[in-house]
């Protein structure tokens, strides 16, 4: 493996040198940052690439990439991060509620259960939200352990069918809650 020596005459300005020395002494850093920190001033003590990612426990990638931008744009380029991948949440919390207790619900007419397709445009028909995807709707009955095209994983008012016990065996019917209408009082 070659050791680039295009870091090696890395010279870090006489304010970052102090900057650097200020962020090291100001307190808890993350591994990341003071690795990056390390990797500086290595490149500026003049070990090469391959060297400096021995010394600091990193990959020679990640060396180049911190030296890189150093020297394009600066200390606190350097240190930083990148943009990560990912958006905004296509959904809030009411969002996701409404589609909960939609799928909750019984399908329409002339559907027997619920599947991610019927969910998105029913989502959309009914004016929940204005545009969304099914990986969105998908993703998000996942999060609530939802499965609305089996039909054993959804509850839904007035079903007369039997629960499983813990151990796999029948129970006896759901009945309603004492207290609530239709309930028998026990004497």
């Amino acid at each position: 493996m070659k050791d680039t020596k295009r870091f090696s005459g890395l010279k870090l300005r006489a304010r970052d040198i102090k900057e650097l020395r200020r962020i090291k002494a100001g307190g808890k850093l993350s591994a990341r940052l003071w690795r990056r920190i390390l990797t500086l001033e290595h490149l500026h003590g003049g070990l090469g690439v391959n060297a400096t990612a021995t010394a600091v426990g990193g990959y020679h990638r990640e060396v180049s990439r911190v030296g890189k931008r150093y020297l394009a744009s600066g200390l606190q380029a350097a240190l930083s991060d990148d943009a990560r991948p990912g958006g905004e949440r296509k959904l809030d919390s009411v969002e996701e509620a409404a589609i909960v207790a939609l799928v909750c619900g019984p399908p329409p007419d002339g559907n027997a259960r619920w599947t991610v397709r019927l969910v998105t445009t029913e989502v959309m028909r009914r004016g929940i939200v204005r545009k969304v995807g099914r990986e969105t709707i998908r993703v998000t009955l996942a999060n609530h352990e939802l499965k609305p095209w089996r039909e054993k994983n959804v509850v839904r008012a007035g079903d007369q069918r039997r629960v499983r016990r813990e151990d796999g065996g029948r129970a006896a019917p759901v009945r309603p809650a004492a207290g609530s209408a239709g309930a028998r009082r026990l004497p």
